[in-house]
């Protein structure tokens, strides 16, 4: 075991100024304190006591987030930790273990404010300690956040990416099958005998009906009606497969009567065959159709990402249209909001003029104020976030709301509050509301908070020109 004397102590930097007396009066008012390798010193939740000087081993912190274990920091021999003088944190948001067999020199609790009050150079020594372990737990825990708010995006991107590749797989394969000649209608086909007139005529009743830009919304019960009536007509006029080629006349709008329009010019003779035709033209278009708007869905999210992240931009203040933030945030939180059974109510003034700002970072409120109010409707299994922005004179005013559970009036006061979280270990660090404040300040802003049960108001303002 490690004597501790004074002469140990001045070996340490950190009391390279404190006189000798004050180190003495730190060394008589301590214990030695012995933890075995691996045992739990102290757990989220515990009350901090200190400080703590180790003088053998060491001691890992981590924290468990999402049920996995994830390291934060180390502290060896020679290192301070413990409540440190003037520290606003006073329990521990994580777990500390022992590494190896550990031997601290621990300050009695009671003897704090005597060390305080008297012992200056003591004291000014661990406040130095204080301050650069908020600043590396905080550049640790801001990293955290970003992680942890990257996952979340991740997952939902994951989500929305997912669906139209599979999408194009699928129609894709589908249309490489579908466009296999089938020997019997290849040999039907080849034996139509249709005039020049005959196909104009055709052509124009085709076209006639497939240039229909808006063609009528059906439900599902007209939908099955008008199948079922086309199908009909097929068997009157002896169309085979007339049943399997209704669906795809029906995806066109096309009805008994364009049916009857496009037969006038079909030799009757040859009209199984020539509806067959059509119709996997018709399928052939639907899937291409198809492949498109997936396509197009996967390049829309592509832009999205880009324009959420502003990585495409210089990174300082530019003039932007602040609803296409605020859209794309929507974007890239909807497969969340989706499964959180939400509606999103779009309330904006679209006559504000543009806004200047770090766009990339007033991303990051909106995601932050959003994805905190999904989570709060997540006890009611559905609800409502409303967006609304509005012109306040020289100002621009976005108030975000939900009609979630509320925020508890005691709790309110110290939602801004560095590394404060009403949510379980795991689910969030305390640096997300704090994060939003300071952005909003760096744009000469202010955001405020309104709750009560049902009904909670996150109302964000700033300059339209900072």
């Amino acid at each position: 075991m490690q004597s501790v004397n004074l002469s140990w102590l001045k070996s340490l930097e950190v009391f390279i100024n404190v006189p000798d007396a004050q180190l003495q009066w730190f060394i008589d008012n301590s214990e030695i304190i012995v933890v075995e390798d691996g045992e739990v010193i102290f757990q989220p939740g515990d009350k901090l006591t200190g400080p703590h000087i180790v003088v053998e081993g060491g001691i890992q912190f981590y924290m468990v987030q999402n049920g996995s274990r994830r390291a934060s920091v180390n502290i060896h021999r020679g290192d301070i930790t413990g409540y440190l003088p003037y520290s606003r944190g006073k329990v521990s948001v994580g777990y500390a273990v022992a590494v190896g067999q550990l031997q601290t020199l621990s300050l009695h609790g009671e003897k704090m404010q005597e060390m305080i009050r008297e012992h200056f150079e003591l004291t000014q020594a661990l406040v130095h300690v204080m301050s650069n372990r908020v600043r590396d737990f905080t550049a640790f825990q801001q990293q955290n956040e970003k992680m942890m708010a990257l996952g979340k995006l991740s997952a939902g991107l994951a989500h929305e990416l997912n669906n139209p590749a599979s999408a194009i797989a699928r129609d894709s394969q589908s249309l490489q099958q579908h466009l296999k000649l089938d020997p019997k209608l290849f040999k039907e086909l080849l034996m139509i005998r249709i005039d020049e007139d005959q196909v104009d005529q055709l052509n124009r009743e085709l076209f006639k009906v497939l240039s229909i830009t808006e063609p009528p919304r059906l439900n599902l019960k007209e939908r099955m009606a008008l199948e079922d009536s086309l199908t009909e007509w097929f068997e009157d006029h002896d169309v085979e497969n007339g049943y399997a080629i209704a669906e795809s006349f029906a995806d066109f709008s096309f009805s008994a009567d364009s049916l009857n329009a496009c037969a006038a010019a079909i030799p009757p003779a040859c009209l199984s065959p020539m509806f067959n035709l059509i119709s996997n033209l018709l399928i052939t278009e639907r899937m291409v159709q198809d492949i498109q708007l997936s396509s197009k869905r996967i390049a829309d999210l592509v832009t999205s990402i880009k324009n959420f992240t502003h990585m495409d931009r210089a990174q300082d203040k530019q003039f932007a249209d602040i609803h296409i933030g605020i859209r794309n945030t929507l974007t890239m939180l909807g497969h969340k909001i989706r499964k959180g059974n939400i509606a999103v109510v779009e309330d904006y003034d679209e006559t504000l003029p543009p806004v200047k700002g770090l766009i990339g970072e007033l991303n990051q409120v909106w995601t932050n104020i959003i994805d905190n109010a999904i989570d709060a409707m997540e006890v009611n299994g559905k609800g409502t976030l409303t967006i609304k922005t509005e012109r306040d004179k020289e100002f621009v005013q976005i108030q975000l709301i939900d009609d979630g559970p509320g925020i508890p009036a005691e709790v309110v006061p110290n939602i801004f509050d560095p590394f404060y979280t009403t949510k379980p270990m795991g689910k969030g660090t305390g640096l997300g509301l704090e994060v939003v404040q300071r952005i909003i300040y760096q744009h000469n802003g202010t955001v405020k908070v309104k709750s009560a049960p049902g009904h909670t108001v996150f109302t964000v303002c700033f300059p339209l020109d900072n």
